[in-house]
């Protein structure tokens, strides 16, 4: 039999809740309906186990990301040890990942004000390996987005060169925004 709710929490409330991002007032009604509520417990416990999920991920150094700050920040709190490379547009860094890092955090600095879509277009050596991630997180206040390479598949490279570039999507086309040289070196 399948248990189903009059009034379901939303999904982006319960994230909300799980994240510790509701007013303690929202926070406590929300309490009593999940005592309540076998279906929205049954949600929230699906939401921690893909959580759960996601963080053994990238601490496993598995997957590339494009976060918001606040998960970078989440990252720190939680003790990973995070080399991190600041970067403005133009410019370059010499780069590597240590055997006892648990991640890379690349923090590309632009000019993201009216900014609506932002796209990562990332290539590999001479062009030969382009991959866009489409519509990615950014903090256009800060002027910032934070890419997270896969720490496992860093840790296996020898030297390249990958360059990122920043486009603004928009209605009337593209807009570069900035590019981003990194140049690996092994550890």
């Amino acid at each position: 039999m399948t248990v189903t709710c009059g009034n379901p929490i939303a999904f982006d409330t319960l994230v909300a809740y799980w994240l510790g991002e509701l007013p303690e007032q929202s926070e406590g009604t929300l309490e009593e309906h999940l005592f309540s509520c076998a279906h929205c417990s049954a949600r929230l416990e699906a939401l921690a186990a893909l959580a759960d999920g996601v963080r053994a991920t990238v601490a496993d150094g598995r997957v590339s990301l494009v976060v918001p700050g606040r998960f970078v920040e989440s990252m720190q709190r939680t003790g990973l040890r995070l080399r991190e490379y600041r970067l403005d547009p133009g410019s370059s860094v010499s780069c590597t990942i240590a055997a006892d890092d648990d991640a890379v955090i690349s923090r590309l600095h632009a000019p993201l004000a009216g900014v609506k879509r932002l796209d990562l277009v990332r290539v590999i050596g001479d062009d030969v390996q382009e991959q866009r991630v489409t519509d990615v997180p950014f903090d256009a206040a800060a002027g910032e987005v934070f890419v997270i390479p896969p720490a496992a598949w860093l840790k296996t490279m020898p030297a390249f060169t990958m360059r990122m570039r920043l486009v603004d999507v928009g209605e009337t086309g593209e807009r570069p925004i900035g590019e981003y040289t990194f140049n690996h070196s092994p550890s």
